[in-house]
């Protein structure tokens, strides 16, 4: 993991800052210890998952919705729930 994006996360980019080679090299303050960088990337890398599961629950979530807008469309276009069930059958056939 990145020192230089977890300091970016962690402080909105603030000036001040700097790493080079994974060092950080300027902070404002003085040089933050081992154990303070340890514990900002080990929330950052959190932050990480945490944000890849809303985007995996998001993409999810937009194909069941995508699903259901076109059996709204199929039943819409229909006369009764016969000719919509058929409607949504014919676009998802069985493999």
């Amino acid at each position: 993991m990145s020192l230089g994006n977890a300091l970016g996360w962690k402080f909105n980019h603030q000036p001040g800052m700097a790493t080079l080679d994974g060092v950080i090299t300027e902070f404002p303050g003085g040089i933050p210890t081992q154990a303070d960088q340890d514990t900002w990337i080990i929330e950052y890398e959190a932050h990480l998952r945490a944000t890849q599961y809303q985007r995996d629950r998001k993409a999810e979530y937009d194909k069941l919705n995508q699903f259901e807008l076109i059996g709204e469309d199929s039943i819409n276009g229909t006369a009764n729930h016969r000719d919509a069930i058929a409607a949504i059958k014919a676009r998802f056939p069985k493999a």
